[in-house]
């Protein structure tokens, strides 16, 4: 990987986490699935970094973030793990036991910011004291941002541009045998995203849904765009037929 590579990646993952493009940072960006696409495209193998990115995705189905509380980096384990897995030609189970670490790392990122950006909150207290509203804006845009690029840019890039080595001498070091249970490991990580996603979802009304999904899948050999279609069609006439059925009933 070259330094203009590592760099496009780096800064993808802060504008994953920015604001400055709407819709497209945190709600697109910040996806797994499409840091999977983006560094793919970057590095000239999109279609074998969106499968790596889109099996890193489902180890975050179930995935939430509340109270300011960020268990792991989704986007980091993304990037870096979609980047390091092509650098090194990495099997995408491989890939995806080395993103699970990434993304706690990750986490480290996100709570230095938080600690940080507390400082900036007391500076536009005091903007907001003296009755500056641009004083205000100021601080809630400018020092955040630069501290965001500080945190997210050169840990990203640096990783990128120097963690593919370090990964093969890894891999070197600990053996085919090592690296065999990585994969097996790895291989059984999605499956706990998709368990997290369904106990979400452990509803008797939403169940029989799921259900369906999974026979016309597996019974009638659909692929996804089919099952979707069919997902759309039934939500459809469920909001037709039993919504409104229930407005009729308030009706009269």
């Amino acid at each position: 990987m070259n330094v203009f590579q590592a760099a496009l990646i780096a800064l993808f993952y802060y504008l994953s986490m920015s604001p400055w493009i709407a819709g497209l940072g945190y709600w697109t960006l910040y996806r797994p699935l499409v840091a999977g696409l983006v560094v793919g495209i970057i590095m000239g193998d999109p279609v074998q970094g969106t499968i790596v990115g889109a099996t890193i995705n489902l180890l975050y189905l179930g995935f939430i973030s509340a109270g300011g509380s960020l268990p792991a980096d989704p986007a980091l384990a993304g990037y870096l793990g979609t980047a390091l897995a092509l650098a090194t030609d990495m099997e995408v189970q491989a890939a995806l036991a080395l993103a699970v670490p990434i993304g706690l790392l990750g986490g480290i990122i996100w709570f230095t910011r938080m600690t940080f950006d507390a400082i900036f909150v007391h500076w536009a207290d005091g903007y907001a004291a003296r009755g500056s509203t641009a004083g205000v804006s100021f601080c809630n845009i400018v020092p955040p941002q630069i501290l965001l690029f500080i945190v997210c840019f050169f840990p990203a890039f640096f990783a990128c541009l120097y963690g593919p080595s370090a990964v093969q001498g890894l891999i070197a070091f600990l053996g085919a045998r090592v690296f065999k249970i990585l994969m097996v490991i790895g291989g059984m990580l999605p499956a706990l995203g998709i368990a997290i996603n369904l106990r979400a979802l452990a509803r008797r009304d939403t169940m029989v849904v799921y259900f369906l999904g999974f026979f016309l899948a597996v019974y009638l050999k659909l692929d996804i765009i089919a099952v979707g279609a069919f997902s759309v069609v039934l939500a459809l006439l469920h909001l037709i037929y039993v919504k409104g059925g229930l407005r009729r009933e308030r009706a009269a």
